[in-house]
């Protein structure tokens, strides 16, 4: 990211919206004050892109919002993560690149998977 864009969107975000987004930073578990209950998808808090509906969100206890699947096939990247003694899959925003959490294979039928996002990374879109 060129030092204009850089600006831009730390103009645009909070500290911890950027911290997270752009650093790969983890917000405290439990520390989301929420989303709006008529929320129909969840949208890139940097580029609004689409990235999962409402219907997939499940509450997993973990602290962070939680998803069995993403919007679509090229909704999100996936990347190795190693950080911290662990070997994790990172998610990112697949159209700009921001960091949004990590995927795990301990979710519901029928995928399986825990998307298991930062809050701060996504808002709720009707």
């Amino acid at each position: 990211m060129d030092q204009s864009s850089k600006i831009k969107m730390q103009k645009k975000l909070t500290k911890l919206e950027y911290e997270v987004t752009q650093k790969g930073a983890t917000e405290p578990p439990f520390s989301h004050k929420g989303f709006d209950k008529d929320s129909n998808f969840f949208v890139c808090v940097c580029c609004s892109s689409l990235l999962f509906k409402a219907t997939e969100k499940f509450e997993s206890g973990s602290g962070w919002p939680s998803f069995s699947s993403p919007y679509s096939s090229t909704a999100l990247s996936e990347h190795s993560d190693i950080s911290f003694g662990m070997v994790r899959t990172e998610v990112k925003c697949n159209c700009c690149g921001a960091h949004l959490g990590h995927v795990f294979e301990d979710g519901p039928k029928p995928t399986g998977l825990r998307y298991c996002i930062n809050g701060v990374a996504i808002k709720g879109k009707k």
